[in-house]
C-alpha cells in the first residue's frame, strides 16, 4: 500500500504564533480544505482495496485466467506509476486545486469505465484510468494539505490523508461485504464514482494555495486565499509564505541527485521505498479474499467479512499507533519492531498453508486441520496488518520526506515514489504466479524473508531522524561524503 508523499511545501517547522504568543484564529474554510484532504485519501484507499471482492465476481462472469487477474488487479499501480511522474508537473503548472481536480475526474470516469465494462480489456483500461488518479492524487492531495494549512496544523492536515487512505480500504471491504451475496462487483466498483463526484463539489469552492498563487506572482490571490483560512492577521500569513519562498533553494539537477554527493539518501530512499512494497501488503490488499478462501474460509461471506475487519479495521486502527507515536518513540523503533511482527507473522501464515497441503483423509481430522489451519492464517494475517500499519506503512514516507536534502527533495521523493509504485506492481503482477508457481505457504515464507532482510538492511544503515531538523540530517549527508 502505497501511502502519500509530500513535496515542496517547504522545511519550515516552527508553529506560527501570534505577538502574544497565543495560536491564530483558523478561518471555516479550512475544514473544507480539510474535507477535501480526507475525500481524496478515502478514494485513493478505496479503489486500492475494492478489487479484492469484486475479482469474485469478475472470474464468474468472464472465467477469465490467472494470469489475467494479475493484469486486472495490478495495473492499477501502474497506471499510479505514470500518475505520480506526472503530478508534480501538473500540480506546478496548472496549481494543486486543479491537480486535486484532475484527479478527481479521472476517479469517476474510471469508475463509471469499470462499472460499465463489456469485457476484460476495458475493465482494465479502466484501472488504468483510477491508477492514474491515484498517482496524481498520491502527489497533489498531500501537497495541496500542506501548503494551505498554516504550520501548526500542517501535520495534522497531511495526517488525515494517510488516515482517509487507511479508511477507504476499509471503506471497499465492507462495501464488498455488504454486496458480496449478488455478486455485484460492478456495483463494487461503481460506487466510488460518489466520492469522487464529492471530492469534485469540495473542490470547485475552495481556492488553490497561497505558497502556489506568490510564485506564479498572483499576490492579490494568494491574499485573498489567506485571508480565508487566517482572517485575523492575513498580513502575517502572507509574511510567513513570501519568507518561505525566499528561503527556497534552486532543485537540483538530475545529474546532481544521481551523483555522489547524494547518493546515501538516494540510496536510503529507493531501498525504503521498495521494502515496503516486497514485504507483501499490495498482495495481502488486493487479494485478500483469496488469500482467506486458501485458508479455508469456503463461503464468500466468510472471506469479504474476514477481509474487512481482520484486514480493513486492524489497518485503519493500528495506524493510529504510528500517528500518536512516530515523534515519541522515534523512526528506527517502530520500523524494527514492526517488521519482527511481520516476519514472525508471515512464517505463520505460512506454516497455516502447508498445513492444509498435508491434509488427512480422515474427514473429523480433516475439519480440523481446516478449521485450526484457516484460524492460524487469520491470526497471523491481523498481526501482519497490524505490524505494517505502524511501522513501514506510514514511517517509510515520514523518512523518505526527511532524509533528503532541500535541493534534490522534490526529485529525490519522486524518484523514490517511482521505485514504490514499480515495486508495487512487481509484487500484485505477479503474487497468483508465484503461489502457482512454489506453493502459498513458499510464497509467505519468502515475504517472512524479505522483512529479516529489511530488518537487518534498516539496523545497518538507516539513521535515526527523531528530534533532527532538516537542515541537520542536510549537514550529516555532507559530513559523510567529504568524510
Amino acid at each position: 500500500m502505497s501511502e502519500a508523499s509530500v513535496t515542496g511545501a517547504g522545511s519550515r517547522t516552527e508553529p506560527d504564533l501570534e505577538a502574544d504568543g497565543s495560536a491564530p484564529r483558523l478561518g471555516p474554510w479550512l475544514w473544507l480544505v480539510g474535507a477535501v484532504i480526507l475525500v481524496a485519501g478515502v478514494l485513493f484507499g478505496y479503489d486500492q482495496g475494492v478489487i479484492a471482492g469484486a475479482l469474485i465476481g469478475i472470474e464468474k462472469e468472464w472465467d477469465v485466467s490467472t494470469r489475467l487477474v494479475e493484469v486486472i488487479t495490478s495495473w492499477v499501480t501502474l497506471g499510479a506509476l505514470v500518475g505520480a511522474l506526472v503530478a508534480g508537473s501538473i500540480a506546478d503548472r496548472i496549481g494543486r486545486r486543479a491537480a486535486v481536480l484532475v484527479a478527481a475526474v479521472l476517479f469517476v470516469a474510471g469508475a463509471i469505465i469499470e462499472a460499465a465494462s463489456p469485457n476484460p480489456t476495458v475493465l482494465v483500461v479502466g484501472r488504468l484510468v483510477v491508477g492514474f488518479g491515484v498517482g496524481v492524487a498520491s502527489v497533489a492531495a498531500p501537497l495541496y494539505a500542506a501548503e494551505m494549512a498554516p504550520t501548526r496544523v500542517r501535520g495534522r492536515f497531511v495526517s488525515w490523508y494517510q488516515f482517509g487512505i487507511t479508511f477507504g480500504i476499509f471503506l471497499a471491504y465492507l462495501v464488498d461485504q455488504l454486496l458480496s451475496s449478488g455478486d455485484r462487483w460492478r456495483a463494487m466498483l461503481g460506487v466510488s464514482a460518489v466520492p469522487a463526484v464529492l471530492l469534485v463539489l469540495l473542490i470547485l469552492p475552495s481556492t488553490d494555495t497561497p505558497r502556489w498563487y506568490v510564485t506564479k506572482g498572483r499576490k492579490a490571490d494568494a491574499r485573498r486565499a489567506v485571508e480565508r483560512i487566517r482572517p485575523d492577521d492575513p498580513d502575517a500569513g502572507m509574511a510567513e509564505i513570501e519568507d518561505s519562498i525566499a528561503e527556497d533553494v534552486p532543485q537540483a539537477s538530475g545529474g546532481e541527485v544521481f551523483g555522489r554527493r547524494w547518493r546515501t539518501p538516494l540510496l536510503l530512499g529507493i531501498g525504503l521505498a521498495v521494502f515496503q512494497q516486497i514485504t507483501g501488503i499490495n498482495a495481502i490488499i488486493y487479494y485478500a479474499n483469496k488469500i482467506f478462501a486458501a485458508a479455508g474460509f469456503e463461503s464468500v461471506a466468510d472471506q469479504t467479512a474476514a477481509t474487512t475487519w481482520a484486514i480493513g479495521a486492524v489497518n485503519v486502527l493500528a495506524t493510529l499507533i504510528a500517528v500518536a507515536f512516530v515523534d515519541r518513540l522515534g523512526r528506527r523503533p517502530l520500523l524494527l519492531a514492526g517488521l519482527v511482527g511481520m516476519a514472525v507473522s508471515l512464517t505463520a501464515v505460512g506454516f497455516a498453508f502447508r498445513s492444509l497441503a498435508d491434509i488427512p483423509e480422515d474427514p473429523v481430522t480433516q475439519t480440523a486441520r481446516v478449521t485450526n489451519s484457516g484460524a492460524l492464517a487469520l491470526v497471523g494475517l491481523v498481526v501482519y496488518i497490524a505490524s505494517f500499519a505502524f511501522s513501514l506503512g506510514p514511517v517509510v514516507w515520514t523518512l523518505i520526506n526527511e532524509i533528503f536534502p532541500r535541493s534534490i527533495r522534490g526529485r529525490g521523493v519522486s524518484v523514490a515514489t517511482a521505485f514504490n509504485w514499480g515495486s508495487a506492481w512487481l509484487v500484485s503482477q505477479f503474487f497468483l504466479s508465484l503461489t502457482e508457481s512454489i506453493g502459498q505457504a513458499a510464497t509467505f515464507w519468502l515475504f517472512a524473508a524479505m522483512c529479516v532482510l529489511a530488518f537487518l538492511w534498516i539496523w545497518r544503515f538507516v539513521p535515526e531522524t527523531r528530534g533532527r531538523s532538516l537542515e541537520d540530517i542536510e549537514q550529516m549527508w555532507v559530513d559523510r561524503a567529504e568524510s
